[in-house]
């Protein structure tokens, strides 16, 4: 029987990034039913990443994957800090104060951004396809706060 992931997992499982390249790859994604409503992507935008990567594997003992190229120059790079968790560390866009950002895992990114919308956020990405399986969308909830949802 699989164990269930604990509450750390919550928190991310690499499903790729609104980052990425607009083009979407050959790859597939079979979405992780029992993740719906999870935390599964954490976007870590740094000044410096790799600092950022090699402080983060030396403290939190995260594990790097293959970096992937990111439009524009730069590379996004990958980590994971179980089987099911991770996100993605790339450098800041011009005037962007390094922080970071999460996507939600979703049965339904058009529907999901559909109701954000209905329920007072505003739109911020549209539902956009960055690999077969797989669609992003973020909107500005209620508050400020950006929150992405990534699912078929």
């Amino acid at each position: 029987m699989k164990k269930k992931p604990g509450k750390s997992a919550r928190k991310t499982a690499t499903k790729g990034s609104r980052r990425k390249s607009s083009t979407p790859s050959t790859k597939s994604h079979v979405p992780t039913r029992g993740l719906y409503g999870w935390i599964t992507h954490t976007e870590l935008a740094s000044s410096n990443p790799t600092a950022t990567k090699a402080w983060c594997a030396k403290v939190l003992g995260w594990t790097f994957k293959p970096s992937v190229p990111m439009p524009g120059g730069g590379e996004y790079m990958l980590f994971a800090y179980s089987d099911q968790g991770g996100g993605g560390i790339r450098p800041t866009n011009p005037s962007e104060t390094p922080g970071s950002s999460f996507t939600v895992h979703v049965a339904d990114t058009r529907a999901s951004f559909d109701k954000a919308l209905r329920e007072g956020a505003e739109a911020m990405v549209p539902p956009t396809p960055i690999m077969p399986g797989v669609t992003i969308a973020v909107v500005r909830a209620p508050g400020g706060v950006p929150v992405g949802f990534s699912g078929p």
